[in-house]
């Protein structure tokens, strides 16, 4: 039933996105070297690596770690990076993701390959059973925000509670939270 919610949900939003897509990735390639797309190794179900795209918001050669551990991040910054990332324009492309079954619209954010805290932690507590999401019970409970040990308290309490329900709740609550801009740090 989740996959189908996906493809449906995934599908619409390609083609209601199509114009919004393309001139994000305009900007991106007119304001900065480099291609409009980042792909990212992330971690998956199961703990596979996948490639993750993103719409790219820093610069080339920025080393490939979470933001966090930059000791600036700003000044990794492409010139419209800042906004991407605030606007969340930057997570648009993992509508591909989500179509090939990568990720899901709801689940734990996908990890970094090089996150091994993160993928320890969510592996001894099964949540990397779970396939990725867009968005996820954490996202929308601090974000950026919060340490790892929380995060995956409350990935752990998504693996417990997943529900239809639940992801549709999960989704209104990211919407209104990227309208606000609330819990993003860079």
């Amino acid at each position: 039933m989740k996959r189908l919610f996906d493809l449906a949900l995934a599908s619409c939003a390609a083609i209601v996105l199509l114009l919004p897509v393309t001139l994000v990735a305009l900007a991106v390639r007119l304001t900065s070297k480099g291609p409009a797309l980042y792909w990212s190794d992330r971690v998956g179900r199961g703990n596979s690596i996948f490639k993750m795209p993103k719409f790219r918001s820093m610069r080339i050669g920025t080393p490939a770690v979470a933001t966090h551990l930059l000791q600036d991040p700003n000044a990794y910054l492409t010139p419209i990076g800042s906004f991407l990332r605030k606007s969340s324009l930057d997570e648009l492309p993992q509508l591909w993701s989500i179509l090939v079954g990568d990720m899901s619209f709801v689940g734990p954010r996908p990890a970094l390959f090089n996150q091994q805290d993160l993928i320890a932690l969510r592996t001894q507590h099964g949540v990397h059973e779970l396939v990725p999401g867009l968005t996820g019970w954490a996202q929308v409970n601090g974000r950026d925000e919060l340490p790892i040990p929380d995060k995956v308290k409350l990935d752990v309490e998504y693996l417990q509670r997943q529900s239809l329900g639940l992801d549709l709740h999960i989704l209104w609550m990211t919407f209104v939270k990227v309208l606000r801009r609330d819990g993003v740090s860079h």
